[in-house]
């Protein structure tokens, strides 16, 4: 089922977040965040933006959200998403039925573009994306560094309306 984000959520969406931290190249941070730093986060986004779950059977297996894009006023209907799966849990549609979810309600918010910044290589992000169309619009290569590796990041768009 998919549900907006509860407060009481923020633990079990930070242990999936910080399993992404600690072994993974998809998210830049390099120390797995704080249950305070993380709570804040969320409510901080949630405030603005859809933050959706996906629970099954009472356990969390994912999330999406919105997020600003830049702070200047003229980016208000541009929108960044970004979706996490719990680690085990991939190849389930997971992503697939928040980003669809997640998509339908930016739609309704009147949000013009979505876009979805990744960590590269990362097939399988790229593949959710463009199958919601999305396209590839940038390359930045080597702006990351995790692990003693330096870490390209592209960015897919969507034109919501």
């Amino acid at each position: 089922m998919i549900r907006p984000f509860e407060i009481k959520d923020t633990q079990a969406l930070l242990d999936i977040y910080n399993y992404y931290v600690l072994n993974t190249i998809v998210t830049f941070d390099v120390e797995p965040l704080t249950l305070s730093a993380f709570e804040a986060k969320l409510t901080r986004i949630n405030d603005k933006y859809p933050v959706l779950i996906f629970e099954d059977a009472g356990e969390l297996l994912g999330y999406a959200y919105g997020s600003k894009w830049r702070p200047k006023p003229a980016y208000s209907k541009t929108i960044e998403t970004t979706v996490y799966i719990k680690n085990g849990f991939g190849g389930r549609q997971i992503g697939s039925k928040l980003y669809e979810a997640l998509l339908a309600i930016l739609k309704r918010e009147n949000y013009h573009i979505a876009l979805g910044g990744l960590t590269l290589p990362n097939a399988a992000s790229v593949k959710l994306h463009e199958k919601f169309g999305f396209e590839k619009v940038a390359h930045f290569k080597e702006v990351g560094r995790k692990f003693d590796t330096w870490l390209d990041v592209g960015f897919w768009q969507l034109k919501l309306h």
